[in-house]
């Protein structure tokens, strides 16, 4: 236990030193406690890495963008250090477009290319954990191909995986999904296992770590489309008659077509949750954890003595927050795909089948 507590204490001075070098170079500075969380949790064209004196450690991305004024343009970010602007791009630091890449309109405003598709931190975040989640499986697999059936379980490693997979098919997906469970099982492990590994890693303090991806509202869209292509795309006749001609009585349906209406928005609805639900847990587990690091230089600022004793009950309640966040990674990957198989198992319901 004392060995475990000396990592979090540790993983925690990871965490906080980087985080409040940059711009704080003594805690009688204001700490804009608002400005200081959002830059840690939204996306950004850089991965900074660390402070060192007044040198800001980061890894530069590629910025890719088409514009009506210049067509293609392919640079690195790092030319916003050297100059604010290049060849009319510059990052906004203010209004509805603030940390994007703009362009002047000719009038005196602003305006975004026609296409932005830089590779952002959360878009380099993940790439790295889409091939760390390769590598994992290809490894995993790895062991049952040298492995024949009737050999003894798997340890370690492997054996964890094993675990996870099993709980998920056969507690999540077999159940709520029906007998064509196998059809789908490979997307839901795989939405299971992402979102999951993404969760653990948005809580490392250090690089390849602390991207907020799932905590990205843009990310979380994607999974929950695909689950909305699952459902909607595959979905048997039978769903789409409960939709559109539901068993309920006529005055229900006609003339107004009240439940038929009712029913077509909850097609909608339901990816709408799972966007929500996933990106705004995450995304509040991110600002605790930040709000009580941001304690610290609030009442050091204002005493020592307090700051001191308030630096005590910030590091409890951050290291606290970061071992209840390890829970909440697996309980949201979970969330995601048992709602998933549930939505996926009501677009083919068997019951009028069984009937006829």
């Amino acid at each position: 236990m004392r060995g475990i507590r000396n990592i979090l204490i540790f993983m925690f001075l990871l965490f906080a030193a980087p985080s409040f070098a940059a711009g704080h170079s003594s805690t009688s500075d204001k700490i804009d406690v608002k400005k200081v969380i959002f830059e840690h949790v939204k996306d950004t064209y850089e991965w900074h890495i660390t402070t060192v004196g007044e040198k800001h450690v980061a890894i530069s991305l590629p910025i890719i963008l088409y514009s009506n004024r210049t067509g293609w343009e392919i640079f690195w970010s790092s030319v916003f250090h050297e100059q604010e602007s290049y060849k009319g791009f510059y990052i906004s630091y203010m209004g509805d477009n603030e940390g994007k890449i703009v362009e002047s309109d000719g009038n005196g405003g602003e305006r975004r290319p026609l296409l932005d598709i830089s590779i952002t931190k959360t878009v380099l975040s993940v790439f790295i954990s889409s091939l760390l989640l390769i590598v994992i499986v290809l490894f995993t697999a790895r062991w049952y191909r040298r492995h024949d059936a009737d050999d003894k379980a798997p340890r370690g490693f492997v054996g964890v995986m094993e675990m996870l997979i099993t709980m998920v098919v056969d507690d999540v997906i077999k159940p709520n999904v029906g007998k064509n469970y196998k059809r789908y099982t490979p997307y839901l492990l795989t939405a299971f296992f992402f979102i999951f590994l993404n969760n653990l890693m948005g809580l490392l303090p250090i690089f390849p770590g602390g991207a907020n991806v799932t905590g990205n509202i843009a990310v979380t869209f994607a999974l929950a489309l695909c689950t909305f292509i699952a459902v909607n795309f595959f979905g048997n006749k039978e769903y789409y008659k409960e939709i559109f001609w539901p068993d309920v009585p006529i005055f229900l349906k006609l003339p107004v077509p009240m439940m038929p209406i009712i029913e077509l928005f909850g097609i909608f609805v339901k990816p709408f949750a799972l966007t929500i639900r996933l990106f705004a847990n995450i995304l509040a587990g991110h600002t605790v954890v930040l709000a009580f690091v941001c304690i610290i230089f609030i009442t050091m600022s204002v005493s020592k003595y307090i700051g001191t004793a308030m630096t005590f009950v910030s590091v409890v309640f951050t290291i606290f927050m970061n071992v209840l966040e390890l829970l909440v990674a697996f309980i949201q990957a979970f969330v995601f795909t048992m709602l998933s198989s549930v939505f996926i198992g009501l677009s083919q319901p068997e019951h009028h089948e069984n009937k006829h």
